[in-house]
């Protein structure tokens, strides 16, 4: 029996030779997929413009609803570097703060300044987080707090957030730890970090979830040498922030 052609099968013309499934496949790759915790922010709308559609003051407000929520809580597919030691940007958005600063005291990294990576996400930004390294979960503590603008410094310790510590690889083979800090934003009222203590996270592989505004910081080991700088965009789990030289 005839192999039934692939989507990215070619003619001897070049042409493909299954238009249509090369036409899904190019849209499955241009067109990221949702974060399934955005479904229902998609869902309840487009319900809405479906039952609606009779009345355009009805479906079409509901249907640019449902396109804004799927494109917030859109999840693009990201391809890590590649190296010992490298940690990335946990999420997309601008470079706020590159300083150092006393670690969150539920990340247990003592009270003295480690360097700090602060990412802040616009409402237009990819809203899913990423895990900035390889390595294993220690702690994850949600801590109440306002919800002050994102950008301002004061909400590294004002704001609500949930601080994960990750025990991970330098670059010379040793161990050291870090610190990934969701903060919610002035009108973010929803932090979601899936891993547990003891969990293993691969670098780049998606971990939480922001609703609506946010930010998240990265603290490094005393000594660290960073590799990004105020005002820079990032790209989650491409961009390479710092390197733990041990």
């Amino acid at each position: 029996m005839a192999r039934r052609p692939r989507p990215d099968d070619v003619t001897s013309d070049g042409t493909p030779a299954n238009p249509i499934a090369h036409v899904l496949d190019l849209a499955r790759e241009t067109i990221p997929p949702i974060h399934r915790a955005g479904i229902p922010f998609v869902a309840g709308p487009a319900a809405v413009a479906l039952l609606g559609r009779k009345h355009r003051w009805i479906a079409r407000p509901a249907l640019l609803a449902a396109g804004a929520c799927a494109a917030f809580f859109r999840h693009p597919s990201r391809v890590p570097p590649t190296g010992a030691g490298i940690v990335v940007a946990p999420a997309d958005g601008t470079i706020a703060l590159v300083d150092e600063a006393v670690p969150p005291a539920e990340a247990d990294l003592g009270t003295d300044p480690l360097p700090r990576v602060s990412t802040f996400l616009s409402i237009f930004d990819v809203h899913v987080q990423r895990a900035p390294i390889a390595g294993t979960v220690t702690s994850v503590t949600h801590t109440p707090g306002t919800f002050v603008s994102a950008d301002l410094p004061a909400a590294s310790s004002e704001n609500e957030r949930t601080t994960m510590t990750l025990r991970c690889a330098d670059a010379v083979g040793g161990e050291t730890e870090i610190a990934v800090v969701q903060i919610a934003g002035l009108i973010a009222r929803r932090i979601v970090c899936e891993p547990g203590v003891g969990d293993q996270v691969g670098i780049g592989d998606t971990y939480g979830l922001i609703r609506f505004g946010s930010r998240v910081d990265v603290y490094f080991p005393k000594g660290t040498r960073l590799q990004v700088a105020v005002g820079q965009r990032a790209v989650g789990g491409e961009t390479t922030l710092a390197i733990l030289e041990g």
